[in-house]
């Protein structure tokens, strides 16, 4: 180590020295900090005590000024303003269910708790025909947790009246949503002793459905309240819990059953959509929506402003007796709340509906960045191109295994220059490949290789050739791959859409159940899947042969046992995949077929030969990539020479 080396490492070290001294707080800054946190602590305990005991005044002077009950109805009522307090006449009543409908979906609604209990979406069917609903209803929780007169109050413990459009409703359970939007909401009320109307403190679930939407507004009025929920309640605590049903033949591996969430001046995450373990996450931010994703549909609760901190997971029971199970998911998150107003309004909404981009993206909040499209390298591709010709496509009314058949020949004659070009360099490459073989036989030491390879690349400039014009085109192509990976097994327009004999494009069409299970491949034949296999294995032998006649039989050695053995691997992957996936590469594989064909038909290698003879005779630029590999082997023959 040298001198200004040595005093540089001194001068850094006192620098930091010297900034974590000044920045260290004096010990007068330390006790006046350790004051005002003391004295913060100390208030609030302190208006915590005195609305404790105004609270508790207050209720005794309430209880002192009640009507004489009979011996039975009194202690009834003790026992229950013992649990409930303010809240004892609304812990008792009649669980009644009211249903709210439009044209998607059916809405059903308890009397007890205010919750939804029941979510039937009108235009689908589950993938055996029965009506497809969103969570099991005997298992289904809503509950809203806060504390009022020192006693713990869940909502999902009390009975609520029922409201049609702000006024009592006693009519019929069922209400039809057409032309305007409806609100049902459901009121429980707090003990008033006094009887005086003008102070009727009560909570609010409020439900407003409006035509032709998913989205249903949800609104928590509490009214009233400053007098029984304390004044230093800054938040209240919502509790979701749903058991998920299964709606799809298959599961998809790749595409599961998640919670999403989206923070509110950020992007979107989730739980993993791949895992079987129980997971959880403490999330400690604001949040916009939180969402229990399936493959194809979604329960998510969406914030007007934001929630507070919350704690989102999914779990699967073992104890769990329906049929139809599928995976359990619960959220625990705060709802911000001013304990100083009287009263406060809580907006919110419920989204039931489909995973689908068009619906999704009108709502403007990120709801469609649940539907996996690839990832953020090749998303747009799918979401700005391949989504746009698929809808448009969809509009004329065909089958959509005519759509996908269109969408690959579209795809194909968009790349076809790209992959001219990758024909025409393996092509030229053939061409030249007896010239190769004679200066590999001048070049046979492992001394002359550079020499060797200086000869070669000076062949392709003359030639007007290079080795690496055809990997642009494949690199261009897997990008494209990745994204129709993603988008057909996620695309609900798939859905129980029929194509020849695949009765389900989004899912595996088994032409033949097997009596037992085989590893890795399953317990059924896909025949999408078998043709492709056999489609991408033929593609596999005539490409080795093409690759063989320009570069020889030495070329990639490691590679050709590996090419053959992918679409082997790929025959168990996609078993139980998408069969409109499948029907798509067994569609590029033909086309390649047929494109390599009228490649053949109107390129002549004899033409070719001549017109790489004719550029070999004009005068070639040396790029500086050829400079230097000259400078190369001139300095490792002169080292080879130093050693003699």
């Amino acid at each position: 180590m040298n001198k200004n080396s040595l005093i540089g490492i001194i001068l850094i070290m006192a620098v930091l020295i010297g900034w974590s001294v000044w920045m260290t707080p004096s010990k007068e800054e330390l006790a006046r900090q350790k004051f005002i946190q003391d004295s913060i602590y100390f208030a609030e305990k302190q208006r915590a005590v005195e609305d404790s005991i105004r609270f508790a005044l207050a209720e005794k002077a309430a209880l002192e000024k009640q009507i004489t009950l009979n011996d039975d109805e009194d202690t009834k009522l003790k026992q229950l303003r013992d649990t409930y307090g303010v809240f004892a006449s609304a812990a008792t009543g009649e669980d009644r269910l009211y249903v709210i409908k439009n044209k998607l979906l059916e809405m059903t609604l308890s009397t007890k708790g205010a919750y939804v209990k029941n979510v039937l979406l009108t235009e689908y069917v589950t993938w055996d025909s029965l009506p497809l609903v969103a969570f099991d209803e005997k298992t289904a929780e809503f509950n809203i947790a806060f504390f009022a007169v020192n006693r713990g109050i869940n909502t999902y413990d009390l009975y609520f009246e029922p409201y049609l459009n702000n006024q009592p409703y006693n009519g019929e359970p069922l209400l039809t949503v057409n032309d305007a939007p409806v609100t049902l909401s459901f009121r429980a009320y707090a003990d008033n002793y006094l009887g005086d109307k003008s102070q009727e403190s009560y909570i609010e679930f409020a439900y407003t459905m409006k035509p032709d939407e998913y989205m249903v507004d949800f609104d928590i009025n509490m009214v009233g309240m400053k007098d029984i929920i304390p004044s230093n309640t800054n938040f209240l605590t919502l509790d979701w819990n749903v058991d998920l049903l299964q709606q799809e033949k298959a599961v998809d591996r790749y595409n599961g059953s998640t919670v999403y969430y989206k923070y509110l001046n950020d992007d979107v995450e989730s739980l993993s959509e791949t895992s079987t373990e129980d997971e959880e996450e403490e999330i400690r931010s604001n949040l916009k929506w939180i969402s229990f994703k399936q493959r194809f549909f979604s329960n998510t609760l969406v914030a007007k402003d934001y929630f507070d901190n919350a704690v989102v997971g999914m779990k699967t029971l073992k104890n769990n007796d329906n049929p139809r199970y599928l995976k359990s998911m619960y959220v625990d998150v705060n709802l911000p709340y001013n304990g100083l107003d009287s009263d406060n309004k809580i907006q919110m909404s419920f989204y039931f509906g489909p995973n689908s981009l068009k619906i999704m993206e009108k709502y403007d909040i990120d709801l469609e960045k649940q539907i996996p499209l690839g990832g953020k390298l090749v998303s747009w591709i799918n979401r700005y191109i391949v989504v746009n010709v698929f809808n448009w496509l969809g509009n004329y009314g065909w089958n959509y295994g005519i759509v996908i058949l269109v969408l690959t020949v579209i795809i194909k004659l968009c790349l076809m220059p790209f992959a001219f070009k990758s024909y025409m360099s393996s092509a030229k490459m053939r061409v030249l490949k007896p010239e190769i073989d004679e200066i590999s036989a001048k070049y046979p030491k492992q001394e002359d290789a550079m020499k060797k390879q200086q000869a070669i690349m000076d062949l392709y400039k003359k030639a007007g050739a290079s080795p690496m014009s055809g990997c642009l085109p494949m690199l261009l192509q897997l990008p494209i791959l990745w994204a129709i990976f993603r988008f057909f097994p996620s695309s609900i327009e798939l859905r129980q859409q029929p194509f020849l004999w695949a009765d389900d494009l989004s899912t595996y069409d088994s032409v033949l159940d097997l009596p037992f299970n085989i590893p890795f491949y399953g317990d059924h034949v896909s025949l999408f899947t078998l043709l492709m296999t056999i489609a991408t294995l033929l593609y596999t032998y005539l490409n080795n042969k093409m690759i063989m006649s320009a570069q020889g039989s030495q070329s990639m050695p490691g590679m050709k046992l590996m090419m053959y053995l992918m679409p082997i691997i790929f025959l168990g992957v996609f078993n139980s995949y998408s069969a409109g996936l499948s029907y798509y590469y067994l569609l590029v594989n033909l086309f390649t077929f047929l494109q390599m064909y009228l490649f053949r038909l109107f390129v002549n290698e004899g033409k070719l030969r001549r017109k790489i003879e004719e550029a070999k005779k004009k005068p070639v630029k040396k790029s500086r990539f050829q400079k230097r590999l000259e400078e190369m082997q001139r300095q490792q023959q002169q080292m080879q020479k130093n050693r003699k």
